[in-house]
């Protein structure tokens, strides 16, 4: 539990100095990490105030006092021939067994204790289909990141399902971005104290965290903070946004449940009733919903990102192909060669039967293919741009025969975390592929124009072999090959998402 404590008391029995550091947030006390003890892990700093009461449904506002704040712990977040650790990978990924709730916007600092000061800084938005989602994961521990390439490593909690993008009517929209808008913000004024440069802030993320990061570059393009752009199985153009008329009918929906509205009540009594409701009814409200769409498919969450034309927009292709987005925001982006591997494991909970050629439908339509026209545009505005498609399917992560390089599963990878994920120790090639992610991941944040070709990595050209492939046939060192080998069915969707419904 966190709790902050009078400065008249005495901390230095539990804390040495060098753990301290000042920041908009209070004095913060950190701890060195478990397995890398020469960093320094700050965990649960909040950045905005509790978004409760008058705060539900409502955008973030920031947090500051002169407390000293001891940051020891995370704060609450909101398949047949399965493999031994086929449990374990996914309720850690899914975020099973952690502690939800409405007080979590905090954010977690990783840093060396060190005297170098200026060092690159990487900030992660965890995926989840914009419905569920935390950093108390072992995912995305950020200790081994921050140890091998002398970065500070930072993950932020914001806001999902119904509490981060509740489509209610006169009110603001995606909270959930703006939570992460104002954690960026807090970054760029507190991250010198953790030795960080704040001209060097890096975005990652993936699946929804990788689009959030691309919807960044769209609506913050005169102020995007971040330097480099690093968009992991997922794109802007990779989801249907929810209308807002669609976005209004989820909201009414639950809004009723809860036995707070019906049509044509007044939305400011509504809203006044729902923030009054206890916060596990209107989790259990939002459970009952059923989305349309193919029955077929996957369904969809139905509270997620809602077309504002302030922080999600309409059509992102023209807004693409006219370089509306933030020029000096570096872009590394990709997809794995079998995102399908995870989501077969819903498709069975659900009863659902997908042939393969859906499936690879939905790797398409969803990842390749997003991947590919995000690229192109970024590379024909002259931004440098590079992309990857990962192939690393090791035994310690494997969740059936044949799961390959699911969604997901590089994460562990650039993270350094396959061994905490799995209980498994990883095997010699796989801590190489692992250091070699790491090693350019972290090239990209210390100079995101320059940093991966340095290390050979060529800019992204869609007509030459410029496509890396990472652990491809699980070898060590990355291939480069021409992008069409991959992206060539794309022109028969022109476009179309409606084969990767369910996918975010």
């Amino acid at each position: 539990m966190h709790y902050y404590l009078p400065t008249a008391i005495l901390l230095s029995v539990l804390f040495t100095a060098v753990n301290a550091v000042t920041t908009s947030s209070g004095d913060i006390f950190g701890h060195p990490a478990s397995k890398s003890p020469s960093v320094i892990e700050y965990l649960g700093i909040p950045y905005a105030q509790a978004p409760v009461g008058e705060l539900r449904f409502a955008p973030p506002v920031g947090f500051a006092t002169t407390e000293i704040f001891k940051a020891t712990d995370f704060v609450p977040i909101p398949y047949p021939n399965k493999t031994d650790n086929f449990n374990r990978i996914v309720d850690a990924f899914l975020g099973q067994g952690a502690v939800f709730g409405e007080d979590c916007l905090t954010l977690n600092v990783w840093a060396k204790n060190s005297t170098e000061l200026g060092r690159a800084v990487m900030v992660f938005f965890y995926g989840g289909r914009f419905d569920i989602g935390g950093t108390n994961s072992p995912f995305y521990n950020g200790q081994y990141l921050a140890d091998s390439e002398d970065i500070v490593v930072i993950t932020v909690n914001y806001r999902t399902n119904i509490f981060g993008f509740p489509g209610a009517p006169q009110t603001t929209q995606n909270l959930g971005l703006l939570d992460q808008r104002l954690a960026l913000e807090w970054v760029r004024s507190n991250v010198a104290a953790f030795a960080g440069d704040s001209a060097r802030i890096t975005i990652f993320g993936q699946s929804a965290g990788g689009i959030a990061v691309d919807y960044h570059a769209f609506a913050f393009a005169d102020d995007p903070i971040a330097a480099g752009v690093i968009a992991q199985s997922g794109a802007a153009l990779s989801l249907a946004a929810n209308t807002p008329e669609v976005a209004l009918g989820h909201w009414t929906t639950a809004s009723g449940i809860v036995g707070c509205a019906s049509d044509g009540d007044d939305p400011a009594v509504v809203m006044q009733c729902m923030r009054s409701k206890n916060f596990s009814d209107i989790l259990a409200a939002e459970a009952q919903i059923v989305t349309a769409g193919d029955p077929a498919l996957l369904p969809s969450p139905p509270f997620q990102p809602t077309v504002d034309n302030i922080t999600v927009f309409a059509d992102y292709l023209a807004l693409s192909d006219a370089g509306q987005f933030a020029k000096l925001v570096n872009s590394f982006l990709c997809s794995t060669d079998n995102e399908a591997g995870l989501y077969r494991v819903p498709a069975l909970a659900f009863g659902l039967s997908i042939s393969d050629s859906q499936w690879d439908l939905f790797n398409l339509a969803g990842f390749t293919c997003p991947a590919s026209r995000s690229a192109l545009s970024r590379s024909t505005a002259g931004v440098p741009t590079w992309r990857y498609r990962y192939f690393g399917d090791w035994d310690n992560l494997r969740l059936f025969p044949g799961s390959g390089a699911y969604h997901g599963s590089e994460l562990e990878m650039v993270f350094g975390t396959a061994e905490d994920v799995s209980g498994e120790a990883s095997g010699v090639q796989q801590e190489g592929v692992s250091g070699m992610m790491r090693q350019a991941w972290g090239a990209f944040a210390k100079d995101p124009r320059a940093g991966l070709t340095a290390l050979g990595w060529p800019q992204y050209e869609p007509s030459a072999d410029t496509l890396v492939r990472i652990a491809f046939e699980d070898e060590e060192t990355v291939s480069l090959v021409n992008p069409i080998l991959y992206d060539e069915p794309c022109s028969t969707l022109a476009g179309s998402l409606s084969a990767a419904q369910g996918a975010f």
